[in-house]
């Protein structure tokens, strides 16, 4: 306990770090502030509970509860999101955009423009959906509809691109990634009412089922960072070179690979192509019973079929995603350009299928633990878990929540390395992070 609270000491000991703490908490108070304001000419009091049950609750508990209560916030960062996604597959498929992307800081620009542009366009689309698909009742609504909708067209656009623009700030000035750190502050704080909500039902008699589901979701958290932090070092020697009567290389170090290099990025490009057959089968529902019990199928994230075909595409995606962010033939030219190679294989083409070969190797088991995890907060809720408190139990809400914790604690943990202070860890570095890492 003296060593937590002489950390902490240290921490604030750091102007700099201490500035960006505070900075941080500045701009997340901002950001939940605006996730209670309402709507204009919206009555809170008639607002329905639409948006928490289903497939919905999911993205609601992501907005850390702003999508049910209609507020500016609604739709929080994840316009944003969707455009990033989008541009960085056309960096991959377009040839335009992979030139900009190898400009360096002009290209990166231009993508950022670019990006931003493509928000201000996703919200539009969204925002409009959002408005008339009845999560706001009719009734709640105070003046002409026509006019409530364009009027809150441009305040959900308007506060989607603040909640940009807060995330950068804290980039900037604060402590981590800040749509990251957005989003996680969003998911806690739905928290405390989902596990005060979960207390209450189990209260007296099932007191003890409830302490069986707080160790559960301990073993699950810490499986979580043991797929988060995972790696597989491919050791990489460097011929001695003699440079001015000094010799230099001759060391050993890693490639560290990520079981799970694709991170949570499956697991939403999945989850956004999920809500594609409920909303399609609603087309044709009142002509067809087959597009009825589909609509109805996907509709819940309960339903066995909903989480095969969930689990199949977080897979496919996690080997796709992989694939554009790791590539194996850079990382072989990089090493064969800096002198370095893969013991026992010969530098170039052979290494790159070497590597290639391991990075397939332990994405099979990454991604199958990764679908896993998605679908935990299913087989919670059939379990018997209150089905807000089920969603921390796995899926996007963990690793992001788990990613951004263990990344916010890396970057603490290097400033008190810089001023010579020793770091939150005995060892002196977060568990995972290599110190020998070849640069490729």
């Amino acid at each position: 306990m003296n060593k937590f609270f002489s950390t902490i000491r240290n921490i604030f000991a750091i102007e700099d770090l201490r500035t960006r703490i505070v900075n941080t908490l500045g701009f997340l108070i901002i950001f939940r502030l605006g996730s209670h304001i309402v709507l204009p000419a919206t009555d809170p009091n008639m607002l329905g509970e639409g948006a928490t049950e289903g497939i919905l609750s999911l993205l609601n508990t992501i907005l850390g509860g702003a999508f049910s209560k209609a507020a500016i916030f609604a739709l929080g960062i994840m316009p944003y999101i969707s455009a990033s996604i989008v541009v960085q597959l056309l960096t991959v498929a377009v040839p335009y955009f992979t030139k900009l992307q190898k400009e360096g800081e002009s290209g990166r620009k231009k993508i950022n423009q670019i990006t931003r542009v493509l928000t201000i366009a996703i919200t539009l689309v969204q925002g409009f959906s959002y408005l008339q698909s009845g999560i706001i009742p009719a009734e709640a609504i105070m003046i002409d509809p026509f006019w409530w909708t364009v009027t809150n067209m441009i305040v959900l656009t308007s506060g989607t691109m603040f909640v940009m623009w807060l995330g950068e700030r804290i980039t900037d000035k604060g402590i981590g990634n800040g749509i990251s750190m957005l989003i996680m502050i969003g998911i806690i704080s739905v928290l405390p009412g989902a596990l005060w909500a979960e207390a209450l039902t189990r209260g007296g008699s099932e007191l003890l089922f409830f302490i069986l589901e707080l160790v559960a979701l301990f073993f699950v958290v810490m499986a979580v960072v043991m797929l988060t932090q995972a790696t597989r070092r491919i050791p990489i020697q460097y011929a001695k070179q003699v440079i001015g009567g000094k010799v230099y290389g001759g060391q050993r170090q890693y490639i560290p690979l990520k079981i799970n290099a694709a991170g949570v990025m499956p697991i939403i490009f999945a989850q956004s192509l999920m809500f594609l057959p409920g909303l399609v089968a609603g087309f044709w529902a009142d002509q067809s019973d087959l597009a009825s019990s589909i609509g109805r199928t996907f509709s819940s994230y309960t339903s066995w079929e909903y989480n095969l075909v969930f689990a199949i595409l977080i897979i496919v995606f996690t080997f796709f995603y992989t694939a554009i962010t790791v590539n194996p033939n850079q990382i072989a030219d990089d090493l064969k350009r800096n002198g370095g190679f893969v013991p026992g294989i010969k530098p170039g083409r052979d290494t790159s299928h070497f590597i290639d070969g391991v990075l397939t190797r332990i994405t099979l088991p990454g991604s199958i633990f990764l679908a896993i995890v998605a679908i935990l907060p299913a087989l919670a809720v059939q379990a018997g878990v209150n089905q807000q408190f089920a969603q921390f139990f796995g899926g996007t809400s963990l690793l992001i929540m788990v990613g951004v914790i263990l990344d916010t604690l890396n970057q603490i943990n290097s400033y008190l390395l810089m001023r010579h202070y020793e770091g939150m860890m005995k060892s002196g570095k977060i568990r995972g992070k290599s110190e020998n890492v070849a640069v490729a």
